[in-house]
């Protein structure tokens, strides 16, 4: 079949050996009839793309549109009749509009993949291969738990739904290499899958109302690879922390390089995740995990500081009760020393050579040394015991903290005493508590933090889950 045609003004198309010529009564700008209607067909070739940051998706797509047109006929006998594409210029064509559509380049190798038919039953048809690109509006509160959906709507800028309508219409399926139709494409991190919305849609702008027919896209993300990389590191990360509790709290280096060396890993993790990710107004989902993460090594991090300067406490604290036990046995033994000294006052000092040493008794001459040295000791003792009392005036059970930390019973609570008071009682016992050489601290650490941690695990992907569910179109 061979075409020729002259310049377009003419309105005479020869084919073969007949001549094809449009009714003379024939206008470009007017519909074939009072609400028309254009059905659209899309089969999608191949999704070149998703950009996360310019929120655009690529596809090369054949598109298909047709529609009656009752002031056309093909020659008798004739099926259909292909006519060139340049002819689109002689007849009327709807204005289609895509409303998310960026950018649309028609494919072409020796000549533009678009072809132009006009059918026995008076239905003119128009296929065209295109690379287009689409704007989707994403939201990425939930990455990488995120479900994206796009719709795309095809509809006319002009033409009322009184004067044309939208619909789809089905078209011969796509079928990949293995002979399957290709009901969805897998990318790196997407799973893309189309569906043609048969509801009716409209579109409200211009003049008035303009019906519509609406392509969902719907980009779901392959949750293995984060899985993988982000939260099974992280998570791996916390429970390595908590063998830091295990560690004997004198082993400062040892327990320092674990815990800062963790906490550091984590920061570098959502530094990387934070700037590969895309951007959202709030926090991501995995941003979330990854600062719960970093916060629980950061306590464990901050336990091992109030262990140390409970450490630095007790021991404080044991060298006063040796100084008190001390002053107390010095208290005990100056009545002794003084009786001595009064049965010794009668008898003249003598000596008993023993070996060669001359081995002498007390004499009068050493009554003030022994006065002095009693009321030095007793003063000592008096001081000491104000400083206890005055120290545990608020009375409660004390635990043994060390061999020589202060081993207090439970005593009544002094009432009148002041906040200040009662509240520096607390915490002096809280902080012999944790400098405890038994790791008293440590232990309860130990139960403390895995249970908050696995209960922490449990809220976030309950919570989360159920959102991206809620987020799903139905």
């Amino acid at each position: 079949m061979l075409f020729s045609y002259p310049a377009v003004m003419s309105q005479i198309l020869y084919i073969d050996q007949y001549a094809y010529q449009l009714p003379t009564n024939y206008s470009r700008n007017i519909p074939p009839g009072k609400n028309t209607t254009v059905y659209i067909g899309v089969n999608v070739n191949r999704v070149s793309g998703v950009d996360e940051n310019k929120e655009e998706i690529t596809l090369d797509v054949f598109l298909q549109v047709s529609w009656e047109e009752t002031r056309l006929k093909v020659p008798p006998g004739m099926p259909y009749i292909d006519l060139p594409w340049e002819f689109r210029q002689l007849i009327w064509t709807p204005d289609l509009y895509i409303w998310q559509l960026q950018t649309m380049r028609i494919l072409s190798v020796l000549q533009e993949m678009a072809s132009l038919r006009l059918y026995a039953n008076r239905t003119v048809s128009v296929s065209i291969g295109a690379t287009i690109t689409i704007k989707c509006e994403m939201n990425f509160v939930l990455y990488p738990l995120d479900v994206q959906n796009c719709a795309i709507d095809f509809s006319s800028y002009k033409y009322t739904r009184e004067d044309v309508r939208f619909e789809w219409r089905e078209v011969a399926p796509w079928f990949g290499l293995a002979g399957e139709q290709r009901r969805e494409f897998r990318l790196p991190k997407y799973v893309v899958t189309f569906v043609t919305d048969k509801s009716k849609h409209i579109r409200n702008f211009g003049e008035g109302e303009h019906s519509a027919a609406r392509l969902q896209i719907k980009l779901s993300r392959e949750l293995r690879g984060y899985l993988l990389e982000s939260y099974l590191p992280s998570s791996l990360f916390v429970i390595i922390s908590w063998g830091s509790f295990c560690v004997i709290p004198e082993i400062v280096p040892g327990r320092m390089v674990l815990l800062v060396t963790t906490l550091l890993s984590l920061v570098t993790m959502f530094d990387t995740v934070s700037t590969n990710s895309p951007d959202a107004l709030e926090l991501k989902c995995i941003e979330v995990w990854l600062i719960s993460c970093t916060i629980f090594v950061f306590l464990a991090l901050l336990e091992y500081f109030v262990v140390l300067f409970g450490i630095r406490y007790d021991k404080s604290w044991s060298r006063r009760r040796q100084d008190l036990r001390r002053a107390a046995s010095a208290v005990q033994l100056a009545p002794t020393l003084h009786i001595n000294h009064t049965q010794r006052l009668s008898t003249p000092v003598s000596g008993t050579p023993q070996g060669g040493v001359f081995s002498p008794q007390l004499s009068v001459e050493d009554e003030g040394l022994k006065q002095q040295f009693s009321h030095q000791t007793i003063q000592r003792l008096s001081s000491s015991d104000r400083r206890l009392r005055r120290d545990n005036k608020v009375g409660c059970e004390t635990r043994t903290v060390s061999k020589d930390s202060p081993i207090l019973d439970t005593i009544p609570g002094d009432t009148s005493g002041s906040f200040l008071v009662r509240f520096a009682a607390m915490a002096d016992r809280g902080v012999m508590f944790c400098g405890a050489q038994h790791g008293a601290l440590d232990k309860f650490a130990l139960m403390v933090f895995p249970i908050c941690f696995f209960l922490f695990t449990i809220i976030y992907w309950t919570t989360y889950l159920s959102e991206a569910h809620r987020a799903m179109p139905d």
